[in-house]
């Protein structure tokens, strides 16, 4: 790996800096992880993050990391020297998309935040994954660390956040986009979608990979992540 700028690893909805283990073990000292997303908005989360970052880095952001990170190259473009961002999208919400957002966030505020965290598993990893108990329970523990509380602000913020795709061709950044071919959550068109926008940007589609491939396939996504930081 090259010497250079620290890497700034946002994580995803749900998720805290126990996503990124494999990958801060990866990168040797040059990880500077954000410990979890806070904020009403997308908006405020990429100005909360702008706090704590370096005055120069290299950014990943994953899922809702990623509409952060967009938010963040809207804001500050000047500070990230390169960007990566795995399973998200840089479109707003569906109407569906919105209704279902409202479902979890009702369910989670009548005291079913078991159940919640029960779909988000099974819809979160590969089917080939579901027997894997140790990996399932480690992202289980994020979501319960992240807890019903903050799931419905992350939600909100979610469900309201802008349309990303104009500007996208004003990144003029090294970027690399990654997705799992069968992610549900955020399903891989939107993966070609984003490299197609983005001038020069490079795509890694990890085989059999469900939404969280730094977990699932921590192999491969520190391969396309550590060529990016080579670049």
């Amino acid at each position: 790996m090259t010497s250079g700028e620290p890497v700034l690893l946002v994580p995803g909805m749900m998720c805290d800096a126990e996503l990124w283990r494999d990958q801060i073990a990866a990168l040797r000292g040059r990880a500077c992880a954000i410990p979890v997303l806070d904020g009403e908005t997308i908006e405020t989360m990429a100005d909360d993050v702008l706090g704590q970052a370096p005055e120069r880095f290299a950014l990943a952001g994953l899922s809702m990391g990623g509409y952060v990170a967009l938010a963040i190259m809207r804001k500050a473009p000047g500070r990230v020297t390169r960007l990566l961002l795995a399973h998200t999208s840089a479109r707003p919400d569906t109407a569906e998309q919105s209704a279902g957002r409202q479902a979890a966030i009702a369910a989670a505020g009548a005291g079913k935040f078991d159940r919640v965290v029960e779909r988000l598993l099974g819809a979160t990893v590969h089917p080939s994954r579901l027997a894997d108990v140790l990996m399932l329970q480690r992202i289980e523990a994020m979501l319960r660390r992240i807890g019903p509380d903050r799931f419905v602000h992350q939600q909100r913020a979610t469900a309201s956040r802008p349309d990303s795709r104009p500007g996208l061709d004003a990144i003029a950044i090294p970027t690399r986009i990654i997705a799992g071919d069968t992610d549900r959550v955020v399903p891989p068109d939107n993966a070609l979608e984003l490299a197609a926008m983005v001038r020069d940007a490079t795509l890694t589609m990890i085989d059999d990979c469900g939404h969280l491939s730094p977990i699932e396939r921590p192999d491969r996504f520190n391969h396309a992540l550590l060529d990016w930081i080579a670049g």
